[in-house]
């Protein structure tokens, strides 16, 4: 007998690309069970395995940078923050945090099948009764119109938000004085696409960094301290935390001045969640 809930939960994580480099990503993960029914009829109660799943991811990879340590160029060694991480492809980068904000997988590349494998092994590894295999699969939300990926870090959340190399895959929805306007979507998607936002208070001086064309930002969190280096080029700078509510203001306001319109601003912070802001020229 199989036991299925779709869209148990989802995943919001950024991980290191070797042909896209730091990349915000966001996943529905649909879940399969098989087993033997006990004396109720039941496999496994359903309000049972959502937050079983749910709490083992949260507590794991949900919300964390995936490393996958045996990909071009990526070196991990310790360091006083905890673990640090150094890419060389497709650009150079250095993050460093506390051993949790990282999830290292000994892969050259992350895949979305490959991590729903790895889960799968490690609920299976303390698998409830009755249950003989689980299978998790992840799977992007599907969007008719314009979607990008980000990462970003908020040092005064509470939770895993503050780790400094986590992301999503979000929609992006634009009105220009009341009209929906895809092509504005487009461009901004576009523009945003693979980008680390960062706030302008947290950035810091790195050596040269500046001089090599590199952006650094550093923070103190309740989780431990922070540290990443990128290009200037792949990041956004905002005058504000890059929470979800100040990215929606962000771009309604850089879009009213850049258009001379009104505008409406639906940002996304991953799926089914957000943010709205408008903004007058």
């Amino acid at each position: 007998m199989t036991l299925f809930v779709n869209a148990l939960t989802q995943l919001d994580v950024s991980l290191w690309c070797p042909m896209r480099g730091l990349v915000g990503a966001s996943w529905h993960i649909d879940a399969e069970l098989d087993g033997e029914l006990g004396e109720d009829g039941m496999l496994f109660d359903f309000g049972e395995v959502k937050p079983w799943i749910k709490s083992r991811l949260d507590a794991g990879a949900d919300h964390t940078l995936l490393v996958p340590t045996r990909a071009p160029g990526v070196m991990v060694h310790e360091c006083s923050e905890g673990l640090c991480i150094r890419t060389q492809a497709p650009y150079a980068m250095e993050v460093r945090g506390p051993r949790q904000a990282f999830t290292l997988l000994p892969w050259s590349e992350i895949t979305a099948e490959r991590l729903g494998n790895h889960f799968s092994q490690e609920l299976m590894r303390r698998p409830p009764p009755r249950v003989s295999d689980i299978r998790l699969t992840l799977r992007e939300e599907s969007v008719d119109g314009a979607v990008y990926c980000y990462s970003h870090g908020l040092k005064r959340h509470a939770g895993n938000c503050q780790r400094i190399a986590h992301g999503h895959r979000s929609r992006l929805h634009i009105w220009k004085d009341g009209q929906r306007d895809t092509a504005l979507e487009a461009h901004w998607a576009t523009w945003l696409a693979d980008r680390y936002l960062m706030d302008k208070a947290d950035i810091a001086a790195a050596g040269d960094a500046e001089a090599r064309g590199l952006l650094a930002s550093r923070y103190q969190a309740p989780q431990g301290r922070f540290f990443l280096c990128l290009p200037a080029s792949r990041c956004a700078v905002l005058p504000t935390p890059t929470t979800i509510e100040h990215i929606a203001a962000w771009l309604a306001e850089e879009i009213a001045r850049d258009s001379g319109h009104r505008i409406r601003v639906q940002a996304f912070e991953g799926i089914n969640k957000g943010a709205i802001a408008e903004a007058w020229p």
